[in-house]
């Protein structure tokens, strides 16, 4: 694994699943249950990804039972998830440090306990944390917002090219955790 170069920036905001950790969710099924959900509400998701059915389920007046859901996957996920090579970068960076996810702010911060990295972090947001979710910039620019850190001294982390159209979004150096996107 390639890790980024952090050591120029003031401040280093992590994505979480792909970049310090791995989620052992079975998003399959996580999937099917929120189809479920969508399903009670007269919606016929079969077709659709999670993305697609959380955008759906604003619509549906259900966001707050699939989100529910899928945090229930997501949490018992974190309990089970692996470590990765970068989550050893928070213990040494001496810098201020966030996270800032498509997961649930709950499994992330199950993660960052499970794998004793949550003394290290200095903000959390998750998908559920503001109205909006990336790549939108606004759950970014709020983690540099709860660490006082200036969008233009810091560097996100990710591993997807939604990850890296968020900082592009909020004005935010990136980096990809192993030099490319994952695929997801």
């Amino acid at each position: 694994m390639m890790l980024p170069d952090l050591s120029n920036f003031d401040a280093v905001v992590y994505d979480l699943d792909g970049t310090l950790v791995n989620l052992r969710v079975d998003w399959n099924e996580a999937a099917h249950d929120a189809a479920l959900v969508l399903r009670d509400a007269g919606v016929d998701a079969d077709s659709m990804d999670l993305w697609g059915m959380l955008d759906i389920a604003d619509e549906a007046g259900v966001r707050d039972e699939l989100e529910q859901e899928l945090s229930a996957h997501e949490r018992q996920g974190a309990w089970v998830s692996d470590r990765l090579p970068l989550a050893d970068h928070l213990l040494d960076d001496g810098v201020p440090s966030g996270v800032c996810s498509l997961n649930a702010e709950g499994a992330c911060r199950v993660a960052l306990d499970v794998h004793d990295l949550t003394d290290y972090v200095d903000a959390v947001v998750g998908r559920d944390t503001v109205a909006t979710q990336k790549p939108d910039p606004q759950p970014l620019l709020e983690t540099l917002g709860r660490m006082d850190t200036d969008p233009g001294a810091a560097v996100f982390v990710g591993d997807s090219v939604r990850d890296e159209t968020t900082a592009e979004r909020a004005g935010v150096a990136f980096r990809y955790v192993d030099g490319g996107p994952s695929g997801v």
